[in-house]
């Protein structure tokens, strides 16, 4: 028995040095689907290295992927050898052949929904190996009911949307048959993002968009995590055909940051009024771009107000601490100033690394040069206020 129980573990030290090997090829040391680096696991049908997160997806589709630990199952033969002769380099030639450019590829930081679909899109249903079929997202048309919450009573309701890449627009209708829409979004305005933990839904979407030079927010979700990821890619597809028509000598590369982006960083921070008299009060801010928009309610369609970050040498600055004398009635004591030509705010956060990570996510926008539309846009801002 002993003697045994020493050939196994022999057997499986050679499988761990033979997939350390395997592992020092290009591509294998990070994860075939989100990037995540050091991948602990493999799956020994498909041929790739994946992490923790992503071998929780790959399970929950055992028909096409069978799922191993590279330091804790046993590894058969034939199984190393179908490990090294293909990987994830060759893996992604073959299971990433022909994905739109348009099409959101998840990173390790991105939310359950977005990372399950992508695999199923590529293992399960094989959506971009072949080159040169038709893609559904680009169909020009979607429409389909979709749970939005209501602007006043925060229910959840089912209300008709329509996507039109000929008229640049996604609208939605109360009545499933009504015929005037409640709201048209002109496409080349909106952002899409999804925010699980803020819609208390898994596969929660933010739809973002300007209305009257303010920033509108409607939260949506459906049951179905592929239908939810359907519509987020739709509107991307929809989003860079404007583009195109918009700027036509642009390259693929320069327009694909202008689709939907994720939030630069949320979260609640307390601040003091204009006079800076006034106590601290709570409220959750979004930083998106060069805008730090601030609401009473992570969920509320509107927010109460907003600081545009401009860069560095035109005057905007942001440090540590609060100007001596400032009344801090509540329990955060962690401030921050920003300065911009036009005043000072001061906010305060709960504790020290998250006033440390604000302050890095600020610096960070006004070290960035900026664009002819941050202009267009800083100056909107002042003539609004």
């Amino acid at each position: 028995m002993i003697r045994g129980l020493y050939a196994e573990m022999s057997t499986n030290e050679r499988a761990i040095r033979a997939l350390k090997e395997i592992l020092q090829k290009p591509g294998n040391d990070a994860c075939a689907d989100c990037g995540a680096r050091d991948p602990g696991w493999g799956s020994c049908s498909l041929g790739v290295f994946i992490c923790l997160e992503c071998s929780g997806i790959h399970r929950n589709i055992p028909e096409i992927s069978k799922v191993k630990s590279l330091r804790l199952s046993h590894w058969e033969d034939h199984e190393l050898q179908f490990m090294a002769e293909n990987g994830n380099e060759l893996m992604k030639k073959k299971f990433e052949a022909a994905v739109p450019v348009y099409y959101y590829k998840p990173t390790h930081k991105d939310c359950q929904a977005l990372r399950e679909q992508w695999i199923r899109a590529k293992y399960e249903r094989k959506e971009f190996s072949k080159p040169g079929e038709n893609v559904r997202y680009e169909s020009g048309m979607k429409e389909g009911l979709l749970m939005k919450r209501g602007r006043d009573n925060g229910q959840f309701l089912s209300r008709r949307f329509v996507l039109s890449e000929r008229d640049g627009t996604l609208k939605y209708y109360i009545k499933y048959d009504a015929k005037e829409p409640k709201a048209v979004i002109k496409v080349d305005s909106i952002n899409a993002t999804f925010q699980p933990e803020k819609i208390g839904n898994p596969n929660g979407l933010q739809i973002t968009y300007l209305k009257d030079y303010s920033t509108r927010n409607i939260f949506v979700y459906h049951e179905n995590s592929k239908e939810i990821v359907d519509w987020f890619n739709s509107i991307r597809s929809v989003q860079l055909h404007y583009l195109k028509v918009a700027f036509p000598g642009a390259t693929d590369s320069e327009l694909i940051p202008k689709l939907t982006r994720n939030f630069l960083k949320e979260g609640y921070m307390e601040k003091t009024g204009p006079r800076q008299t006034e106590g601290f009060k709570k409220r959750w801010f979004t930083l998106d771009q060069r805008r730090l928009m601030y609401f009473k309610d992570p969920l509320d369609a509107f927010a109460k107000g907003e600081v545009f970050l401009g860069n560095r040498d035109n005057g905007y600055s942001v440090s540590l601490g609060l100007p001596a004398g400032t009344y801090c009635n509540g329990a955060w004591q962690h401030g921050i100033i920003i300065e911009t030509p036009e005043r000072c705010f001061l906010f305060t956060c709960e504790t020290e690394s998250d006033q440390q990570d604000w302050l890095k996510h600020f610096s960070d926008v006004m070290s960035a040069q900026m664009s002819p539309q941050d202009y267009t846009m800083e100056a909107l801002l002042k003539h609004r206020h």
